[in-house]
């Protein structure tokens, strides 16, 4: 019985490349959308859609109403679903396919810090840190970009560091000094915090898919027969949690940071009572001077 290590092994190597066995896996599975996109973009049609475009689409309605859920507006779920909707999907075929016949059988003699050893092939792509820290980048990344085409630069980045706040504390002096200081410290908290979800997501993301494994593997160790499907099925499990937790965090990021800051919404809707209140004062104005004059 070998306990799987926490580093991928590698299999090959292009030039100086290295080809690991949880890259195949990952390789695999989006071959395996690729050839799935081509088969349903053919089966698409104008008219009447049958019984395969019809699944589809209620598929995709079904990702939409959860979505929904979440931002509360249509128009930000068909945005944020092809992220969203790509990483569950990605996560999930990842995950699952460790669980066919084989997978792990399938070895290659490799040599492994300085000894030649039998590596499986194929491993869970999620098993690999370098993997889940990937997508875990290209989660936070995407929600600050997203913010700032958004709500603007300025107004994207005041949410960590109120920039205007601090500014505005040095110039009056005293005690908001004191409130723009604080403020100061709080962004950098802030990100902080955003450094914090790469690791959160990434890690937790790795910690539970390379458990299962490990657990996979003592268990078909000790007993190779019926014992270990009650685990084989919660592994199932444990691959649509994982999947769901994380595109769900993703979905959570990408929409708080795509809403506009509370004060900016306050500073509107007083600028527009100021307004009103002018052109109500200009009206009454007019009303008097028309009156007088029909006096």
């Amino acid at each position: 019985m070998n306990i799987p290590p926490i580093a991928a092994e590698p299999i090959a190597h292009l030039g100086s490349f290295t080809i690991t066995n949880s890259l195949i896996t990952a390789w695999a599975a989006v071959g395996l959308f690729v050839l799935l996109a081509f088969f349903v973009n053919r089966k698409l049609t104008s008219g009447a859609p049958g019984r395969f475009q019809s699944a589809v689409e209620a598929l995709l309605e079904f990702m939409l109403g959860y979505v929904d859920q979440v931002t509360g507006d249509r128009a930000k779920s068909r945005k944020f679903l092809p992220l969203v909707g790509t990483l569950f999907l990605f996560i999930l075929a990842c995950n699952w396919m460790g669980a066919i016949p084989g997978f792990g059988s399938i070895t290659r003699t490799v040599l492994l810090e300085g000894r030649l050893e039998n590596a499986p092939v194929f491993r869970p792509a999620n098993a690999d840190l370098n993997l889940t820290l990937a997508m875990a980048l290209l989660t936070v990344i995407t929600s600050h970009v997203v913010g700032m085409i958004t709500v603007g630069f300025f107004a994207h980045w005041n949410k960590f560091i109120a920039i205007g706040t601090v500014v505005k504390g040095f110039k009056k002096g005293g005690i908001d000094i004191l409130v723009g200081l604080i403020e100061m410290v709080v962004g950098v908290i802030e990100l902080v915090s955003e450094v914090a979800k790469v690791a959160s997501l990434s890690l937790r993301l790795f910690g539970n898919i390379f458990a299962g494994e490990v657990l996979m593997t003592v268990m078909f160790g000790l007993v190779a027969y019926v014992v270990p499907l009650p685990f084989s099925f919660l592994e199932l499990i444990v691959g649509v949690v994982q999947a769901t937790v994380f595109s769900m965090l993703a979905l959570v990021y990408l929409t708080i940071l795509s809403e506009k800051p509370h004060g900016h919404e306050e500073e509107n809707h007083g600028a527009a009572e100021d307004m009103h209140d002018e052109e109500y004062g200009v009206a009454l104005d007019d009303l008097g001077a028309g009156t007088a004059k029909a006096a």
